[in-house]
């Protein structure tokens, strides 16, 4: 098929900062594209050549959309999956899967696949209400403390909560929910999986993410991870058997913990473009989302090797402050050599809301960690 300068009509499903970036290289080869997303400011409205306004979660809106195109991904999970599974049947061709999706929607039916294909993961009890968990401490059948999660809609750090005490409880969504052991880690590590439907597969270097301690959320990711090449290359293995066992088609971001014994365990898997793969755009030789793009369409691969060292600072907005965005000191930043932000669109910011990143890259990783440092404490986003 020709995809370049043609009739093909690429889909995707949500019109974030994700498929912001995505259209990037659609557009760079020509590609047709149509975005669906709920709100009419999306930040992929102004690239994409249809947008489409509608909500992400109806059968009938997601079906209608799906029609329209050749080939439908998405850069959100939560999308109406029974939709995806009609437009297959009908030949629309869908990457990931539906199949991949629903294994990986509900993070409860998602660690138990890990349990069935003997992929390493912390030990977890599924639970069908909070209350339910709730009497599973009082019956001392889950010990505290312990990582509550909810098993759908959680995104950004939302959604997930370490219990010390049962009052920790309070204010919690009642719905579906795991208690997982809470891991002592010493380091949180990311391998992104690129496979096509030929079985083509490649991975990313192994990153490291530091964390920002309140809102659960990936404040630097690293490239190169700054741990030994044995456990690098036991990260890979995982990811590489990970994606294998999902079948995926496109992108599976994989979230690992490094145990301070040196095991790997599975904390969650996103199919799609990822944040911690952001550095990729400029450190890279081929970005994700390239690379995303290459394997739905059955193209050949892109090199997946680091050029150089690249740093990814996320840029969310600063507490205290909500409504029309102010980027503070941006152009300071932009004096600076090596350093790229990214501003995803979205004109109202409120805290820790991602509202763009930085790229840092450099021949030494701990230079470029330092300007990292100094980027987070310069730029400010703020109303």
């Amino acid at each position: 098929m020709n995809y370049f300068s043609s009739d093909f009509k690429l889909g995707i499903l949500g019109g974030g900062q994700l498929g912001k970036m995505m259209l990037y290289d659609a557009r760079k080869f020509d590609i047709q594209t149509y975005i669906l997303d709920p709100s009419n400011e999306a930040p992929c409205k102004i690239g994409c050549n249809h947008f489409t306004q509608g909500n992400l979660m109806d059968f009938e809106t997601v079906y209608q959309f799906g029609k329209k195109v050749d080939v439908l991904t998405f850069e959100i999970e939560h999308v109406n999956v029974e939709a995806l599974e009609k437009l297959e049947s009908e030949g629309v061709k869908v990457y990931p899967s539906s199949k991949t999706l629903k294994q990986i929607q509900n993070k409860g039916i998602q660690k138990e696949f890990y349990q069935q294909k003997n992929l390493p993961t912390a030990p977890f009890k599924k639970f069908d209400s909070l209350s339910e968990l709730e009497t599973a401490i009082n019956n001392q059948s889950v010990a505290l403390p312990f990582v509550w999660k909810s098993t759908c809609f959680g995104y950004d750090g939302n959604g997930v909560k370490i219990i010390r005490q049962i009052a920790d409880l309070q204010n919690l969504p009642t719905g579906e929910c795991i208690a997982e052991n809470l891991v002592p880690f010493k380091n949180e590590l990311a391998v992104i999986v690129v496979r096509n439907p030929k079985g083509a597969i490649k991975t990313y270097p192994v990153v490291e993410m530091e964390f920002h301690p309140e809102a659960n959320q990936v404040e630097y990711v690293i490239c190169p991870a700054r741990i030994d090449d044995k456990i690098a290359e036991k990260a890979r293995e995982i990811a590489l058997k990970t994606s294998e066992a999902f079948e995926h088609v496109g992108l599976l971001a994989v979230e690992m913990f490094q145990t301070h014994d040196d095991e790997i365990l599975i904390n969650e898997v996103a199919p799609r473009p990822h944040n911690s793969g952001h550095y990729s755009i400029e450190a890279s030789y081929t970005s994700q989302f390239e690379n995303h793009l290459r394997a739905i369409l059955n193209l050949p691969l892109g090199n997946t090797d680091s050029k150089v060292a690249g740093i990814m600072v996320n840029l969310v907005g600063a507490e205290g402050y909500s409504g029309n965005v102010v980027y503070e000191n941006i152009e300071t930043i932009l004096s600076w050599n090596g350093v790229t932000p990214h501003i995803y669109g979205k004109k109202e910011t409120r805290p820790f809301r991602k509202m763009g990143h930085v790229t840092i890259v450099n021949e030494n990783i701990d230079e470029a960690r330092r300007i990292a440092q100094e980027v987070k404490n310069t730029i400010k986003v703020i109303s």
